[in-house]
């Protein structure tokens, strides 16, 4: 999926909460004239349960915004539904001319104006804006992951249990606890002595719902020589290498691996050295910002947080290896 088609579908999941289905190519696209197959890539989503025809502007061919009105009239004939002009940056003073002429257009990451389903970004942001702005701590990010991850499903679940299993102390379990119910993910009440959080939405609808305050837990990369690791070798595959046991995606020509900081610095301290570019027979190790085993006894990372470490690499087979990954969510 070209990058500005993902950029389009993670602008609408911030902005208005929602889920596309997933761009997919047009299938109508060469019934139109060349020159307009050379000036967009044509791609098709559903928003909002209507079909919509993503005009996506070409970075190697400039458009002309007094023809993109006569344009996207083309395409809307053709495909008897919405069609939008989408490019990466817009002029105040352009904005302004296609609102005028009523001309639907996405700026990713900075405007949305579709006057055919009735929405301008400006109204709708501030109404419908998602309640998990904030980043949330790497320590919060972990243990909300973890009981997404319980199987069988709970919905209550006890954060001072997770907590103690990743290792936090009191203070960084008080402070999860206080970022997961302000940022409305979970609600927390008491049994006895115990603190308890409980989650009123489905696993897969919290998940969505706090993707916009999750990040990767990947802090950094560095490559180390496979014969130097025998003692330190992490044991969860991670990045491309995880991906690939996902999916039908290829193994990287180096093999990922997840650990954290301190686990580095250990290896670091006992003659491990990491290399300026990596070479023959290198590994590449991730340095999470929490636990890379989150789920016990598995050989790769988790899937969510995989998901969080790759989600941004502009690579189609990537994204589709990213979709089946996604398949295979435990929900």
């Amino acid at each position: 999926m070209p990058t500005l088609a993902n950029a389009v579908v993670r602008y609408l999941h911030e902005v208005m909460g929602m889920n596309t289905p997933g761009v997919k190519p047009w299938a109508r696209a060469n019934e139109l004239p060349y020159f307009l197959r050379d000036t967009f890539d044509f791609r098709e989503l559903e928003l909002l349960g209507q079909p919509v025809v993503l005009a996506i502007g070409r970075a190697e061919t400039k458009q002309s915004l007094s023809e993109v009105r006569t344009w996207l009239e083309k395409v809307k004939a053709l495909a008897g539904q919405p069609a939008v002009y989408v490019t990466d940056a817009l002029a105040s003073y352009d904005r302004r001319r296609l609102i005028e002429q009523k001309v639907p257009f996405i700026v990713p990451g900075n405007q949305l104006y579709l006057p055919d389903l009735g929405l301008d970004l400006r109204e709708y942001f501030r109404k419908y804006a998602p309640a998990t702005e904030a980043a949330l701590s790497p320590s919060a990010q972990a243990m909300l992951i973890t009981a997404l991850l319980l199987q069988p499903w709970r919905p209550d679940w006890q954060p001072s249990k997770i907590a103690a299993a990743l290792g936090y102390t009191p203070m960084t379990l008080s402070r999860a606890i206080k970022e997961l119910t302000a940022a409305e993910l979970a609600a927390s009440y008491t049994v006895g002595r115990s603190r308890w959080l409980r989650m009123e939405l489905a696993p897969e609808q919290v998940w969505e719902r706090a993707k916009p305050a999750l990040r990767t837990p990947v802090r950094r990369t560095v490559w180390v020589a496979t014969h130097e690791v025998a003692a330190h070798q992490p044991t969860r595959l991670a990045g491309l290498s995880a991906l690939a046991r996902y999916s039908m995606l290829t193994e990287p020509k180096w093999p990922v691996y997840a650990l954290t900081a301190a686990e580095w610095k250990i290896a670091k301290d006992a003659g491990v050295r990491e290399l300026p570019v990596p070479e023959a027979g290198a590994q590449e190790w991730q340095l999470w910002s929490y636990s890379p085993a989150l789920v016990p006894d598995a050989p790769t990372v988790d899937p969510l947080s995989l998901s969080l470490s790759v989600m941004d690499k502009n690579d189609d087979r990537i994204q589709l290896a990213l979709d089946e990954l996604k398949e295979q969510f435990p929900w």
